[in-house]
């Protein structure tokens, strides 16, 4: 019985200049769908056209840090081993069964055995322990998928096609974990080659195959003829599954958000995705045009508040600053109607998400008391709440690649807001590089980071205090640098417990604490708004990552 072990030290902090663009802070969604019943027989042939506005991935593998616009590229051509249905529940795909110990420490999947790579290697144990070798090599600078993998500690090949993870300690979540694509399956022999040749052109067994990147223009997609990993809803013939419908897809790059909307229209374009509030609130009279609205699951949008150093490790100061801003007003005039704002540490779509609205009613009264108590009575001539001769300053980098102008312009609102109870906000627009950079040196206050897990164990990757320490790619994913013991036994216990009732009620009593202790002021889900072309059937979302798959999509004559 070989046994495979796979690395397990963490790594040094790696130059955060350098891996920062790799990844955009991670995300997953469940609960996608198409908005529409397909029309009509499927059409083989044709090239899709679609058109992305989040920043152009440096790398296309997406074990290799471990970002949104990576997943939306890579659901294209790489699988994993299990997916889930729109009811959030566990169905098969590279794996066909699992079972896991009395004890929670292994669990044992069997493999599906017609499966092949497309560079013609087989789908098989070794490949499944080859993969998450990968993810856990320091080297890899993996954040979302290392995080997601972090209690496997050996992989066992029982034999060609059944593989058995053993566990540090058991994992609730390890299955929703399986299911991202940040730890999708690529061929072994592919991941022999240098990060670089694999960056280029990831290998797996999804319905596309990655044919050209020509980088900050376009990634061409090309129909995998040899396909036979269907979805599980659609049956399997002798004749295998007929899918991709599509020949090819042409994946660009276009930053200027009107300028995606202008190519949809014009035909130029069938699909794009970061649409803004007005556009969508526009092409609702388009009949051409249709939208797929699919939030993300794991975390909601907010704002975390740095708990690690003055003046935010003072709770009153953070619950001063929360009682002063009024989120509501702003994404009512900002967003029409496409954003709901969220009072959770969790998505809409999670269902152990605890929502706790009246934390977050605008008291600009108990804001200035507070203040006064924390030994911020007094004000400098421009209007400033002062300490000790020190100015009330939050520095705010934001970053431009991750947050539409909506939210920029949101951000502003809270900014003029704060001013008034005496806090100067300080926002720093930063690109990708430099907003990672900022948040290494611990140089913010306040910082808005997009994170998508599946599933409420997204609490423990973001609110535990070992997520204070970096992953091999630099990024450490407890923004709010909360350090709680008790915060720290609710998401360890929840995480190692497969009682859901038990697990309930562990999560909801650690999101008590963090929005009790006003560590992050919730805004909203975080938006996944796609308009595509009427001419565009089968599109629906996946429920693992809230990405479009066009495996069963087609292009009408």
């Amino acid at each position: 019985m070989p046994s495979r072990r796979t690395p397990r030290s963490r790594a040094v902090l790696a130059a955060v200049a350098a891996a920062a663009t790799l990844f955009l802070v991670a995300a997953c969604s469940t609960g996608g769908g198409s908005t529409s019943e397909p029309t009509g027989e499927p059409v083989t042939g044709g090239t899709l056209t679609y058109a992305s506005g989040d920043a152009e991935p440096s790398c296309l593998d997406p074990h290799v840090g471990g970002n949104y616009p990576q997943a939306l590229i890579a659901t294209q051509y790489l699988e994993s081993l299990v997916s889930l249905n729109e009811d959030g529940e566990v169905i098969p795909w590279l794996a066909t069964e699992w079972q896991e110990s009395d004890d929670g420490m292994a669990w044992e999947f069997t493999l599906r055995e017609d499966v092949t790579f497309t560079d013609g290697t087989p789908f098989d144990a070794e490949a499944v322990a080859a993969n998450i070798a990968h993810v856990q090599d320091p080297a890899t600078a993996s954040s979302t998928g290392y995080l997601a993998l972090a209690k496997v500690e050996d992989v066992v090949v029982v034999d060609d096609h059944t593989v058995r993870l053993e566990l540090s300690a058991p994992d609730s979540a390890l299955l929703e974990s399986l299911s991202q694509v940040w730890v999708a399956m690529e061929s072994p022999k592919a991941l022999e080659r240098s990060q670089d040749e694999n960056c280029a052109a990831p290998v797996g067994t999804g319905p596309f195959v990655v044919d050209e990147w020509e980088r900050q223009d376009s990634v061409t997609l090309v129909r995998n003829e040899d396909y036979n990993s269907p979805p599980a809803d659609v049956p399997v013939d002798a004749e295998g599954t007929g899918l991709p419908y599509l020949d090819s897809i042409v994946w660009r790059f276009i930053p200027d958000s009107a300028s995606r909307y202008a190519a949809l229209q014009s035909g130029e374009v069938q699909v794009i995705d970061n649409a803004q509030p007005d556009t969508i609130q526009s092409a609702e009279s388009d009949e051409a045009i249709e939208e797929l609205d699919a939030p993300r699951p794991g975390a909601a949008n907010r704002i975390e508040l740095n708990s690690s150093k003055a003046p935010f490790d003072d709770e009153r100061v953070r619950e001063a600053f929360i009682r002063s801003v009024n989120v509501d007003d702003g994404i009512e005039g900002l967003f029409f109607g496409t954003a709901e704002r969220s009072y959770s540490p969790l998505s809409s779509v999670e269902p152990l998400g605890l929502s706790l609205p009246e934390l977050f009613t605008v008291d600009t009264d108990a804001a200035a008391s507070l203040l006064d108590e924390a030994g911020w009575a007094e004000r400098d001539a421009e209007g400033y709440r002062v300490k000790d001769g020190e100015r009330l300053t939050l520095d705010f980098p934001v970053s431009t690649n991750q947050s539409i102008p909506a939210e920029q312009s949101l951000f502003e609102q809270i900014q003029a807001d704060a001013k008034t109870a005496g806090f100067e906000i300080k926002l720093h627009p930063l690109d990708l590089s430099s907003w990672y950079g900022a948040l290494a040196e611990n140089d913010y206050d306040l910082v808005s980071a997009p994170y998508t897990k599946v599933g409420p164990d997204v609490l423990r990757i973001l609110y535990h205090s070992a997520s204070i320490e970096p992953a091999p790619s630099g990024y450490f994913a407890n923004l709010a640098q909360v350090d709680d013991p008790a915060v720290d036994d609710l998401l360890t216990r929840a995480s190692t417990t497969s009682n859901p009732d038990d697990r309930e009620s562990l999560y909801e009593q650690a999101q008590r604490i963090i929005l009790e202790g006003y560590y992050i002021l919730p805004l909203y889900d975080q938006q996944n708004h796609f308009l595509y072309s009427s001419t565009v059937q089968g599109l629906r979302a996946m429920p693992t990552v809230s990405t479009p798959t066009f495996a069963e999509a087609w292009l009408t004559p």
